[in-house]
């Protein structure tokens, strides 16, 4: 199983890709907690059935340290004990916020206090950010159908800048 279509491959592809990593940039330096940025690209990306993106997101975590454990469990989050509230709130945030379509209300008003309580307002526009982002990279991915399993951490490190 191979992709439909490489988008680095395409002049236009790239320079999007190129633009698109630069702007994930901007909440990778943010001061929202490295851990809950996967966990949060990892869940919608479980989400949306993005294959590379899954892959992507769950190798990046483990080589920055996160456990099994953790990485095993962010799909039952709410059944599970090893996230901190703030992680759940934003985990909260990420599934309102990508099922937009299962809900009239979006994010739930609930959802928001608890995201309020738990961040400042830097982490709040990244996180919100981060959201967004990530559900366009798992429409990118799912539509050109990019399968996981073939990424290595690191490996689109030279396409910012």
């Amino acid at each position: 199983m191979g992709p439909r279509f490489k988008l680095l491959d395409n002049e236009i592809g790239a320079k999007f890709s190129k633009r698109f990593a630069n702007a994930s940039m901007v909440i990778a330096q943010s001061s929202l907690p490295k851990s809950t940025q996967e966990m949060v690209s990892l869940r919608v990306s479980q989400i949306n059935g993005c294959g590379f993106c899954v892959d992507y997101h769950t190798k990046e975590a483990a080589a920055a340290g996160e456990t099994a454990v953790r990485l095993n469990l962010v799909a039952a989050w709410r059944e599970s004990t090893v996230f901190a509230e703030a992680e759940r709130a934003a985990l909260a945030l990420a599934e309102e916020g990508t099922r937009l379509a299962d809900a009239h209300h979006g994010v739930s008003d609930e959802t928001w206090a608890k995201v309020r309580k738990h961040y400042d307002d830097d982490q709040i526009a990244a996180l919100v950010s981060l959201v967004a982002q990530i559900n366009a990279a798992n429409r990118l991915g799912v539509i050109v159908r990019n399968p996981g399993g073939s990424y290595e951490p690191g490996m689109f490190a030279d396409i910012a800048s």
